[in-house]
């Protein structure tokens, strides 16, 4: 058993790390300056909740085995500090999975879109054919206790890995730390302005991960992502680039079919934008030993990770989707897959634009045409996140030209959307409704099923 204490415990993937520590016999201790649900409850029934809300150096002792340290916390953090002067082992949440996971086979599932969903799906298949494996998933799965499982016995772990810095005292990508034997690049496209203000700067990360394969490794790559296909088009000795593209499918009353050698194979998810995440699973799959056919066995009853185009209501004339949507990417391909899986159904499409890069008038463009495939579109900024961000408030006017649709509502009300959205008529009408935030406080889940 080690002793193990964690500075900022409460964020999503920090908190799945600390059950799943505790869960394998470890003494986990924790601080953070908030948490919010659902990590709190999850804490909670783990009795890992920290008695107070707050740093106290008081909890950092000579006797820690180690220190793991969130993106939540500051350089000048005073458990930081204090774990400094007493010269206690300090990890990122990157280079601890690494250090757990040495000797499993490491499998990376990167991209600018797409990395939960087909990390989930590589998850569904193997646990459908009962394999052993560890995993790091950024959302909760149907199926999964937890975000994170670490074992000793699992000869290979499937990982998430994301561009975004390592730590407060480390800039370097996450991924980069996990040192892959299998990749997956699901594509690229401009994010974290915060963090990477140019597109070259962001476009090298990727750049960074193909040029840091271990030796007999293996990377597969979206071909219809041109940029991508230029990086993957490298001479490295002794790694192999595979690519995959988009599966053949078809549509029908709602429903997508893969059109595969062994027939029909009927899905639960939607939009091209999940075909190619299922094209990138299967690839992986297939390199470790799962045939075609245990995986389209397997892959029928995905349903998809929360909040990735979660269906949360439905009736005879009308579906509502949340999706955790926020870059222009994501926008785009999510508009057009509704569109696609109900061509006769009227769309409106909501957006909350809620990160840093979102709220950024220096990135903001970027959205040009991304709600185009809707029938109608609202854009809905909380005036407190800009607010705290520091950031610039938004005009109607700005916002219409930089989507360059002048059919777009602008809306800063919770009141206002909700009172817009129940006014509606949701016969042969869908709903989409995007964010990584939660529209002011809009209970989501609620409003859909009295909307329908």
């Amino acid at each position: 058993m080690k002793r193990i204490h964690f500075v900022a415990i409460g964020g999503s993937i920090m908190h799945s790390l600390a059950i799943a520590l505790k869960q394998m016999g470890n003494n986990v201790t924790g601080s953070d300056d908030e948490i919010f649900e659902p990590s709190r409850s999850k804490l909670d029934a783990q009795g890992l909740l920290p008695d107070q809300i707050g740093w106290n150096p008081d909890k950092i002792t000579s006797d820690l085995d180690g220190i793991i340290l969130g993106m939540h916390a500051k350089e000048d953090n005073p458990e930081l500090l204090k774990a400094k002067e007493l010269n206690i082992p300090i990890y990122s949440f990157p280079e601890y999975i690494y250090e757990a996971c040495k000797h499993k086979q490491r499998i990376v599932i990167a991209g600018s879109h797409g990395k939960t969903t087909i990390t989930s799906m590589i998850m569904h298949v193997l646990k459908y054919h009962h394999k052993i494996f560890d995993y790091v998933v950024g959302s909760a799965l149907k199926g999964f206790d937890n975000q994170v499982k670490l074992t000793e016995e699992a000869p290979v772990v499937i990982l998430e890995g994301d561009e975004y810095m390592t730590s407060p005292l480390d800039k370097t990508p996450k991924f980069l730390k996990y040192h892959h034997h299998i990749a997956v690049i699901s594509g690229i496209a401009w994010d974290h302005i915060n963090v990477f203000p140019t597109k070259e700067e962001y476009n090298k990360q990727f750049e960074r991960l193909i040029d840091n394969s271990e030796r007999s490794g293996t990377i597969f790559f979206n071909e219809d992502d041109l940029l991508l296909t230029s990086l993957c088009h490298k001479d490295i000795l002794d790694v192999s680039f595979s690519p995959y593209s988009l599966p053949k499918y078809q549509i029908k009353n709602g429903t997508t079919y893969l059109q595969t050698d062994q027939g029909k194979v009927e899905l639960k998810v939607l939009g091209k934008h999940n075909l190619y995440n299922l094209s990138a699973a299967k690839s992986v799959c297939d390199r470790i030993g799962v045939t075609d056919k245990m995986f389209y066995d397997a892959i029928r009853s995905f349903e998809g990770a929360a909040n990735r185009l979660e269906k949360v209501a439905e009736s005879e004339s009308s579906v509502i989707f949340k999706d955790f949507a926020h870059a222009p990417s994501k926008l785009r391909a999510t508009v057009g897959a509704m569109k696609d899986q109900f061509p006769d159904r009227k769309l409106t499409a909501c957006i909350e634009l809620h990160t840093f890069s979102s709220l950024n008038k220096n990135f903001i463009q970027e959205y040009e045409n991304t709600l185009q495939d809707a029938d109608s579109a609202i854009v809905f900024i909380n005036p407190k996140a800009v607010e705290h961000k520091g950031l610039e408030q938004f005009t109607r006017e700005e916002i219409l030209e930089a989507f360059g649709d002048n059919r777009i509502m602008f809306m800063q009300d919770s009141e206002e959307l909700t009172n817009f959205l129940q006014n509606q008529r949701w016969q042969n009408h869908n709903l989409l409704l995007m964010s990584s935030g939660n529209f002011g406080g809009i209970k989501i889940d609620d409003l859909a099923k009295e909307l329908v």
